[in-house]
């Protein structure tokens, strides 16, 4: 891969314009939902906090079902099949008028997007070699945030008109892209099923979660990635009640974020190879993400432009760790995964991402808002505990795919 911001021509390039399609969709519905559901559906922002919960919960609970059919029924007409009923359930938001049907079809668009996640994940298994996975997916991250940030811009000219019809066109607009994102994932090549159903229940019905060494390693993932609700809930808490820095400086450090992930996620990526580079890229995040902690503490009771200037380098100091953790991170989800299999061990990990956004706000909004510099420093040495016992988990895993392929060949394809 090379370290320019758009992926060769092929299907690398059809899943970046896939990636940009639904990400545009996802930006504007972001930046405008919460409002919509309170102020144009009517519910208060308790229940609509209780319902996305509820729904990434079930999310987080089909990831792995969903990957399974992916490597049984094959991933490009799952992921297809996935994005239209994401497409559908996002529609669905715009005839909701109380709480259970707001539940509904909030479990139905959680449940569709951690599905879609695993059986895109294990499509790109089918088309990219295992060398280019993590560069290729460094490119989509890059495409993800640019997206974003469209979408965001879109969603904001939304929110200037307040209207109801402006919120429903933005509702339309997400919709539209996955059946776009969907149109696109059609034109890619065929990749076939992984294993037969047969073998598959041979490993128990539990599947991947007997693998207790991926397991493990996929936990430590979601430790790290409680990361993601620093930018969007807690960071705006911190600045707002704990600093004297301004509140636009919350937008400021977004576009930061998504502006720099843009332009050097994939340099970050290139030099992530295999097991040992990933772990170190793991580990280095770790360290990183300490430092991004300590320094955030600081910025509370300094002065306005003193703390302004504190919390941006901790800002680039998080999103220097992010991009490090996310490239270490999608070399090993790929690398210990068995062939075959690798939609359902994905729906595993990805369910990393799940978690962290159901648990983390409450999480760290009491362990850092609430708490302060003390709540940072175990934030930060829990990053670098779990940053640090990611190698000897992954190596765990490593040597059970090797026994599988000496002890069980015929699990291998």
């Amino acid at each position: 891969m090379t370290n320019t911001l758009v992926p060769p021509a092929g299907p690398p390039r059809l899943l970046a314009y896939a990636q940009l399609s639904n990400s545009v969709g996802d930006g504007a519905y972001y930046t405008t939902s919460a409002l919509y559901f309170t102020q144009v559906v009517g519910l208060a922002p308790a229940r609509v906090g209780l319902g996305l919960t509820v729904g990434w919960a079930v999310g987080s609970l089909v990831g792995v079902p969903l990957g399974r059919l992916a490597d049984r029924r094959g991933p490009r007409g799952t992921a297809v099949l996935l994005a239209l009923a994401t497409g559908l359930a996002v529609a669905s938001f715009t005839v909701v008028r109380g709480f259970w049907p707001f539940v509904l079809a909030a479990c139905a668009y959680a449940a569709a997007q951690s599905g879609l996640a695993a059986a895109r994940q294990a499509l790109l298994a089918g088309l990219v070699p295992a060398g280019e996975r993590t560069g290729l997916l460094a490119h989509l991250q890059s495409t993800l945030n640019a997206g974003l940030a469209v979408g965001a811009g879109l969603g904001g000219l939304a929110l200037h008109a307040g209207t109801r019809a402006a919120y429903l066109g933005v509702f339309a607009l997400d919709a539209v892209s996955f059946v776009v994102c969907a149109g696109l994932l059609l034109r890619l090549p065929s990749v076939r099923p992984g294993l037969p159903a047969p073998m598959v229940r041979n490993r128990g019905g539990l599947g991947v979660l007997r693998d207790r060494p991926y397991a493990l390693v996929a936990l430590l993932n979601t430790v790290l990635l409680l990361r993601l609700p620093l930018l969007s809930l807690v960071l705006p808490l911190w600045i707002t009640r704990r600093t004297e820095a301004p509140a636009w400086l919350v937008s400021a450090l977004f576009v930061l974020n998504t502006g720099a992930v843009m332009l050097f996620q994939v340099r970050a990526a290139r030099g992530v190879t295999g097991l040992a580079t990933a772990t170190r890229a793991v580990r280095r995040a770790g360290w990183v993400m300490l430092a991004a902690c300590v320094v955030f503490a600081l910025s509370a009771g300094a002065s306005l432009w003193v703390a302004v200037g504190v919390l941006v380098v901790g800002a680039v100091l998080q999103v220097v760790a992010e991009m490090d953790q996310s490239a270490g991170s999608w070399q090993l989800s790929f690398d210990l995964a068995p062939e075959g299999r690798v939609g359902e061990y994905q729906g595993l990990f990805g369910t990393g991402v799940t978690v962290a956004r159901t648990l983390g706000p409450l999480l760290l909004t009491t362990l850092l808002v609430e708490w302060g510099t003390p709540g940072w420093l175990l934030l930060g040495g829990a990053m670098l505990a779990a940053s640090y016992a990611m190698g000897p988990a992954a190596r765990l895993a490593a040597g059970r795919r090797a026994e599988d392929r000496i002890r069980r060949p015929e699990l291998v394809p």
